[in-house]
């Protein structure tokens, strides 16, 4: 009796839990995407625009696998800026600065940003328009949801694609970007393009996949949103006395921007100040004799290079919350500006 009582209690376990995986089972892409679109319905998208998004959506197994990759070996700033910003590339941005000059005069006066930022980032996130990507932007961003790790926040620019396309301003066959739904020649995802794109010439249209006006005032916008000043600079490479009170800089790892912040806001000296501790600059000489503030980062660690950061720092690290890409960034602008471009 008793083996029997178990073996029933057994099998009713076993069909308990396979009606359990029966309804958390997850739903197939095609039923995933059939929700998407009674949900986007629901958010008022029109029917037209819903049916032309969703006509052709595909799930790209490979945008989930770019998401989950990591990278195979850890670099440093001193292996990692010779591939961001070689020489080829920093002849690149001369001559591209060189050749839209004229335009981006007329944006900077407009927005306050140098040229020479807008060039570099230009440079850094696409090759100068070269390499946007080739996903279809409903169709990454469908996937990527689909996947589930971060759905709310790949629905949420889901949801700002569609307005983009509603508005207008690309059809759905150019809207073109990178695995994670990234777009255009300054690869704003489609949140950041609803905050900071601009219309550059008038026409209508804010289109940052083909127009260089809207491509470089989209920028600018975005830059001088996040409290750009042209008065300054990026930062300097400064080198520290024996014996520096490495506390003194911003933790490598705050954990989030707003973190980063606070440690910024916590550590931040005058020029005069970080002078009277014995920073210098990389050639040993005297830092500026300036009204500024700055903090001081390691994108390494103690031992590897130290760089004064200026308040434009944190635009650029609102942009892309990473020391090496700000780095690559003021590398590359410094290379533009030095010597000056005839």
């Amino acid at each position: 009796m008793f083996s029997k009582v178990v073996l029933s209690s057994a099998l009713l376990f076993s069909g308990f839990l396979a009606a359990n995986e029966a309804v958390n089972e997850k739903p197939s892409f095609e039923t995933y995407i059939e929700a998407i679109k009674k949900e986007a319905l629901d958010k008022g998208y029109s029917p037209d625009i819903i049916k032309s998004s969703f006509e052709n959506v595909t799930f790209h197994q490979r945008a989930v696998s770019s998401d989950k990759r990591q990278p195979e070996k850890v670099e440093t700033l001193d292996t990692y800026l010779p591939k961001r910003v070689p020489n080829w590339k920093i002849e690149r941005a001369r001559n591209e600065y060189k050749k839209h000059q004229a335009l981006l005069t007329k944006v900077s006066e407009k927005y306050g940003v140098q040229p020479r930022f807008i060039v570099a980032l230009w440079g850094l996130e696409t090759n100068f328009g070269k390499i946007m990507g080739n996903y279809n932007v409903i169709s990454a961003l469908s996937t990527m949801a689909y996947e589930g790790r971060r759905e709310a926040f790949f629905k949420k620019q889901l949801w700002a694609a569609l307005t983009i396309l509603e508005e207008g301003h690309i059809s759905i066959e150019n809207m073109k970007g990178s695995w994670a739904g990234a777009m255009g020649q300054n690869q704003f995802m489609p949140t950041s393009f609803l905050s900071y794109a601009v219309d550059g010439d008038g026409d209508g249209k804010k289109d940052i996949w083909g127009n260089y006006a809207d491509v470089f005032s989209s920028m600018a916008n975005y830059l001088k949103n996040e409290g750009w000043n042209d008065d300054l600079t990026w930062g300097r490479q400064v080198k520290l006395p024996e014996g520096f009170d490495t506390k003194l800089a911003i933790p490598k790892n705050t954990g989030s921007r707003a973190n980063w912040l606070k440690a910024w806001s916590k550590t931040e000296k005058t020029l005069a100040q970080w002078q009277a501790l014995g920073v210098r600059r990389t050639d040993g000489t005297n830092l500026p004799n300036a009204d500024l503030t700055a903090a001081l980062v390691f994108p390494d660690d103690e031992s590897g290079r130290a760089y004064l950061a200026y308040d434009n720092y944190k635009s650029l690290m609102h942009w892309n919350l990473s020391y090496y890409f700000v780095s690559s960034v003021g590398h590359l602008s410094d290379r533009i500006k030095f010597p000056p471009v005839k």
